[in-house]
């Protein structure tokens, strides 16, 4: 009798495995069938994307040279210069002489030259600077 229980028991154990095996097959199934939809759909969407796109042309009023005025001309030079050429040049002469602050990169630390142009303040942001910059430009 121990041998007959000892038979039965292997035999529900090995139509479990066989229950398992044919579960893991199904939902592969499934998956392949995802892969195909999920690879149709991004085909679709790259035809409308392409857009023609135009060269960027720059603004007449940047390009216009202007004249700066006795202080600022102490910093960027006397000649007549576009605002861009203008930005460029008080730029060179902050990073030339470090007058970037160390602690917020974002302040310019004046010194005797730019304190004429900053309106006498000691301490200027750089988006504050461009403003003052312009009231000097004719």
């Amino acid at each position: 009798m121990a041998t007959a229980k000892k038979v039965a028991k292997k035999a529900p154990a090995k139509k479990a495995a066989v229950k398992k095996v044919a579960a893991k097959k199904a939902p592969a199934k499934k998956v392949v069938a995802k892969k195909v939809v999920a690879k149709k759909a991004p085909a679709a969407k790259k035809a409308p994307a392409t857009k023609v796109k135009t060269a960027r042309k720059p603004n007449a009023a940047f390009m216009k040279p202007m004249t700066p005025s006795a202080v600022l001309a102490a910093v960027v030079g006397a000649n007549p210069l576009p605002r861009t050429e203008v930005t460029k040049k008080v730029w060179e002469y902050i990073k030339k002489h470090k007058l970037q602050d160390e602690a917020n990169r974002r302040n310019i630390n004046a010194d005797d030259k730019l304190k004429a142009v900053f309106g006498g303040k000691k301490t200027v942001s750089m988006f504050e600077m461009t403003k003052l910059i312009s009231g000097h430009l004719k």
